[in-house]
């Protein structure tokens, strides 16, 4: 096979997002290039333990039995480590059972660049760096931020794979939020509602989104022949923009071809509320601030992407002025 099918999903992800680092970078850190190798190779055989993404690809992946013929997903390692030091990481994905067998390993680059090689969907990475200029450069990526071990050990027997996005610069792109920056909360929904019926430009996640969405067509096709057929793959926005502005953001879904679940259209209301009951696998959203309070409840991935992640005077002004009115 010269390479991974066409509607196949590929993923990209980095060994500080599938599993918990924070010891060998404590050393690292603290000892240095060598005898970070140096314990890598004295701990090959220790497994290391999941990370924020853990969940999330362990879940995905396990969709392959949906079409075995040709794998639905491909999650390739992208690791700053050389072959050497990673050869630990490739050992705890073989022993945690997870079916990765394709990795990119480049000594102290990030290999991001190669995402349009492999027609990657997304990268994830604990390192901010690294994800804002993917970002940068217009590749999809986000930065996985903390959440307690428990949850990303995933302990769970369901077998649901729970995906929740904000909209604005998430799916779609940051038009509106620019709106909103220079008119306000009114000035917003007014441009919303006269706009209602022109789609939004597509965000980051946008083509994310359209291959899960491939994969749901699947299981719908599955539950037509077994009416017993229990679904396994749900996905949801969760967005501050509330009515009438939430029109726009489901025609322009619409207008993509594309479809999520569960809409919550909440206002500016506190995103971890709900959250906290939805119990997402995984969560995007564009903004620190909102993230701050789903990072403890629920793996959640910050991307890093349009006008509320540029640093300036008048961005921070407005974050203060109206930290969660905005989309």
């Amino acid at each position: 096979m010269a390479g991974p099918g066409s509607d196949t999903l590929v993923i990209g992800v980095a060994s500080s997002a599938l599993f918990d680092l924070a010891e060998s970078h404590a050393v690292f850190e603290e000892r240095g290039e060598d005898a970070y190798r140096e314990f890598q190779e004295e701990n090959y055989e220790v497994q290391l333990q999941p990370g924020i993404a853990f969940p999330f690809i362990k879940r995905l992946l396990s969709l392959n039995d949906l079409r075995p013929e040709l794998a639905l997903v491909e999650v390739v390692v992208l690791s700053r480590n050389d072959p050497e030091t990673g050869a630990r990481v490739m050992r705890s994905i073989e022993t945690h059972g997870l079916p990765m067998t394709r990795a990119v390993f480049m000594q102290g680059r990030s290999p991001f660049k190669f995402m349009p090689a492999f027609g990657m969907k997304l990268f994830l990475s604990g390192n901010p760096q690294d994800v804002a200029e993917a970002t940068s450069r217009g590749y999809p990526a986000g930065q996985v931020v903390g959440v307690p071990a428990e949850l990303a050990a995933d302990t769970s027997d369901d077998v649901d794979l729970r995906i929740a996005f904000d909209f604005d610069a998430v799916l779609a792109d940051d038009s509106a939020e620019q709106v909103f920056d220079a008119a306000g909360l009114e000035g917003f929904r007014s441009h919303e509602v006269e706009n209602a019926a022109i789609p939004l430009p597509p965000g980051p996640m946008k083509d994310l989104l359209g291959a899960v969405n491939k994969i749901q067509d699947l299981e719908d096709a599955k539950s037509a022949e077994d009416g017993g057929y229990k679904r396994r793959l749900f996905v949801s926005i969760v967005t501050a923009r509330n009515a009438p502005a939430h029109t726009r953001a489901i025609r322009t879904l619409k207008s993509w071809g594309l479809r999520v679940n569960d809409a919550f259209f909440l206002g500016g209301w506190e995103k971890a509320a709900v959250l906290r009951i939805l119990k997402p696998h995984i969560f995007f959203d564009d903004q620190m601030a909102h993230l701050a309070g789903t990072q403890t409840l629920v793996p959640s991935v910050h991307v890093p992407f349009g006008v509320k992640n540029r640093p300036s005077a008048a961005r921070e002004a407005s974050d203060r002025r109206d930290l969660d009115s905005g989309p």
